[in-house]
């Protein structure tokens, strides 16, 4: 996958916690391949949350269950949640080791597919309390680094709704 243009923090709807992503996946081979799942694997401090409910799509999302990647390749949106299993997770200050995996037809193992690291203010970390702000992180091609700001949620960003 490319590097992500951008990387949210934030809650779907006011609901449970959600990671946001917006990148290209491509493949090398003629044929393509087959990713059946993605998940992404938050880590802070000590802490570790895997969001591994995934719904893909630009206006429309569906749930992640397999998507084919040709060499033209797939740019679209992806929104990572976590699992409805009673799991509670805060975006805290600090920070945040970031991994996207992907499970792909015929690999016994998930691939990791990208890592980052981004650092979370504690004026972001309250800001992410009232429901309705988000944490964007901007790539700053210059800096070589993610920028993050607090904006209220658009209307244009999907939520998953799920």
């Amino acid at each position: 996958m490319t590097q992500p243009t951008v990387i949210f923090f934030g809650l779907d709807r006011g609901g449970p916690p959600k990671v946001f992503l917006r990148t290209l996946l491509y493949c090398t081979a003629k044929r393509g391949r087959v990713i059946e799942t993605m998940f992404v694997r938050v880590r802070r401090s000590e802490s570790s949350q895997t969001f591994n409910v995934w719904v893909y799509g630009e206006h429309t999302l569906a749930r992640g269950s397999g998507i084919y990647v040709g060499l033209e390749g797939l740019v679209c949106n992806h929104h990572f949640l976590m699992p409805k299993d009673g799991t509670q997770f805060e975006f805290l200050p600090g920070e945040y080791n970031i991994e996207v995996y992907a499970s792909i037809v015929g690999n016994k193992k998930p691939q990791l597919l990208y890592r980052t690291q981004l650092f979370l203010s504690e004026h972001q970390a309250q800001a992410l309390k009232d429901g309705e702000s988000g944490v964007y992180f901007d790539w700053g091609a210059d800096s070589g680094k993610y920028h993050g700001h607090v904006d209220k949620r658009p209307k244009s960003l999907p939520t998953t709704g799920i």
